[in-house]
């Protein structure tokens, strides 16, 4: 059998571009899209503090660490909403009585927040120390006055040195 194959001439493509011509975009755009949460942060700056009772403190029963004295924690949020500030003292066997640990702050509250201004007991529990209800994009100071009464309850053997009493307080910073 005979086979024949055609043959076919290639074409040739030939592309003519006039002034009327539609062209590529030289410009365009495209979105950038944040999604924000919200969240707090929680800085402590005085990690420990030492109370030193002297005899007027005796007299009076307790011992005080107040204002920049205290506790200084920073906090800062990006919630609409503000966030609170809240201490314990989870402690197993705490060296101080709890019910003679006590807190409080002077700092004034964020917005239309709270604070804890008069002296509380602290507990195992969550409290709340102090709280905002805006935005705190820059560090606040929030500082923790801190107070140990019925002094005569806590003893020392005579001779040198002193014995110290630990217990050891929990900030937590959450989003409102």
């Amino acid at each position: 059998m005979f086979s024949m194959k055609k043959i076919v001439p290639l074409a040739a493509l030939v592309l003519v571009v006039t002034a009327g011509s539609v062209y590529a975009a030289t410009t365009g755009t495209s979105d950038v899209i944040l999604e924000a949460s919200a969240t707090a942060q929680l800085n402590i700056i005085d990690a420990s503090i030492t109370l030193t009772p002297n005899q007027t403190d005796y007299e009076t029963g307790y011992v005080s660490a107040e204002g920049a004295a205290g506790i200084a924690v920073d906090i800062r949020t990006n919630s609409s909403t503000g966030a609170i500030l809240r201490v314990n003292c989870g402690d197993g066997s705490p060296e101080i009585t709890l019910t003679d640990l006590l807190f409080k702050t002077a700092t004034a509250a964020g917005g239309a927040g709270s604070t804890q201004a008069s002296y509380t007991a602290i507990t195992a529990a969550d409290q709340d120390l102090w709280s905002t209800t805006t935005t705190s994009p820059s560090y606040t100071t929030i500082d923790t006055d801190i107070r140990v009464q019925n002094l005569w309850n806590y003893s020392d053997p005579g001779g040198a040195g002193t014995t110290s009493y630990t217990n050891t307080l929990t900030y937590t910073v959450v989003v409102q």
